[in-house]
Formats: C-alpha cells, structure tokens, sequence
C-alpha cells in the first residue's frame, strides 16, 4: 500500500512537472511578442506582461511538488550531510512530522480557502486589461497541494527506509 501511494505521487508529479515545464514556451513567446511590439511598434499590449506574470506564477507554483520530488529546493544540511544515512532519514523524519507536513498542510488549506472566495465572487484583475483569475487561484491551490502530497511520498519513504536495514 505504502509503496503504490509513493509510487502514484512520485509518478504523477513527474509528469506534471514535465507539463508545468511547458509553460516556458507561451511565455517566452509572449515575452517576444511583447518586446516587438513596443520597440519595434511603440505599441506596447496592455496584456503581454500581466500574462507573463500569471503564466511565471503558474509554472513556479505548479512546479513545487516536482522540485521537491528531486531535492531542488534550498536547504542548510551541512551538518546533517556529515551523519549516517539513517541518522539523516531520523532526521528528515522528524522535520516532515514537525514543519513540512503541518505547514504545507495549512498553506494547502489556506490557498483552498484564498482560491474559493477568488471563485464564489468570480474575481477579476484590477487591470486595464481586467481578465478573470479565480482560475489560476484555484490553480495556485493546486500546486500546494500538490506540493504537501509530494510532503507526505517523502515523509513515507523515510518511513520505509528506516523500516529496512539496507542503511
């Protein structure tokens, strides 16, 4: 059971993170097209840099659960570095039980929270441009969730790791 949740969450947010990774591709395009138009132009789009804003949220935000999967996120393990394996998943352990999991949990919670007002008054940007984005709220949500659950697949597999004797 342990081993096909780690499996599901590791799994589908490598594959999400590889779809999230394409985001890159609107934006930079945006960001061109942006840049045309205004130097090339003088007429700059009153959309370009507010859709460049969103698409970058999206792609960091929906992104965290993968970076986690791989260990990309900044940490301080100097001394933790120096110990054991298994004194470094005792470790590991403790911090998911006492920071990780509670604190991911709430962000999850709150972004839950933060998206639904967003969408209950169909929330739309203070812009010129005006578009909606209660969508890309409820997707911000998303990707903490997201991020929690890639919490837990880690937390779980200090678990099982500590369970064998093969450190």
């Amino acid at each position: 059971m342990i081993n096909k949740t780690i499996k599901g969450i590791d799994t589908f947010q490598d594959w999400f993170g590889y779809a999230v990774a394409m985001l890159i591709y609107p934006m930079t395009i945006i960001v061109l097209y942006e840049v045309f138009m205004r130097y090339i132009f003088n007429r700059p789009t009153s959309w370009g840099f507010e859709l460049t804003t969103f698409l970058y949220g999206l792609h960091f935000t929906l992104g965290l659960g993968y970076t986690f999967l791989y260990n990309g996120h900044v940490k301080v393990d100097v001394l933790v570095s120096l110990l054991k394996k298994r004194k470094q998943r005792v470790i590991s352990l403790i911090a998911h039980l006492i920071m990780s999991l509670p604190v991911f949990l709430l962000f999850s919670w709150a972004t839950v929270k933060f998206a639904w007002t967003s969408i209950k008054g169909l929330e739309h940007s203070w812009s010129a441009w005006g578009p909606p984005i209660y969508h890309l709220k409820a997707l911000m949500a998303l990707g903490f969730i997201l991020l929690f659950a890639q919490v837990v697949s880690s937390f779980l597999k200090d678990i099982q790791a500590l369970r064998s004797k093969e450190e």
